[in-house]
Order: C-alpha cells, then structure tokens, then sequence
C-alpha cells in the first residue's frame, strides 16, 4: 500500500493543487494580515450572569407558549379517556356493575 501523499510529505513539503502546504490546524501558512485590532474585555471585568435571571423566565415562557398546542390536547385527551376507563372499571368490578353485566 502506498502512502499519500500528506503522509510522505512530513509537514512542509509541497502539498495540493498549486504545490504550496498550508500550514497545520488553524496556520494556513500566509502572510500575517495587517489591519485588524480586536478589543477584548478581561474574564474578570466580564458580567456573564448579567439578565440570565430575566432571560431566563421570559425565553422559558416563549417556550412553553409555543409548545403547549402541541402537548395539552392529547394529555387531556388520554387524562379523560384514563379517568373514563378508571370509572367504568370500577363500577363494573362493582355489585350493581356485575350485576348489570355479569354472567
């Protein structure tokens, strides 16, 4: 079996389509770009519970209010329908129901 041919190349020899490696993970291997300022903040300047509490409860009831088509009919559908066949199990495990129905 014949290695390919990043195998065989060791990390920087020529490698793709115009014979150039571009660097490993995250190093293209090009010019340093000029130019570009970031600003950051310092991790212990940064507030990052700021509005979660608030958030918090106005996004869970977007959630909810959005979902509760979905859930509420068919739970109140097989709410009723549960409690229906309870009742009607219990009354025909009963005397009058036996006697109404049984044998």
């Amino acid at each position: 079996m014949r290695p390919t041919q990043v195998m065989m190349g060791g990390g920087e020899s020529p490698i793709g389509k115009h014979g150039k490696f571009l660097g490993g993970w995250g190093g293209f291997g090009g010019l340093p770009q000029k130019g570009i300022i970031s600003y950051t903040l310092s991790a212990n300047r940064q507030n990052p519970f700021a509005g979660a509490a608030h958030a918090a409860v106005f996004n869970t009831w977007r959630r909810f209010s959005a979902q509760v088509l979905y859930v509420a009919p068919p739970l109140l559908f097989f709410y009723y329908a549960m409690s229906w066949a309870t009742d009607r199990n219990h009354y025909l495990n009963s005397k009058q129901g036996r006697a109404e129905f049984g044998e």
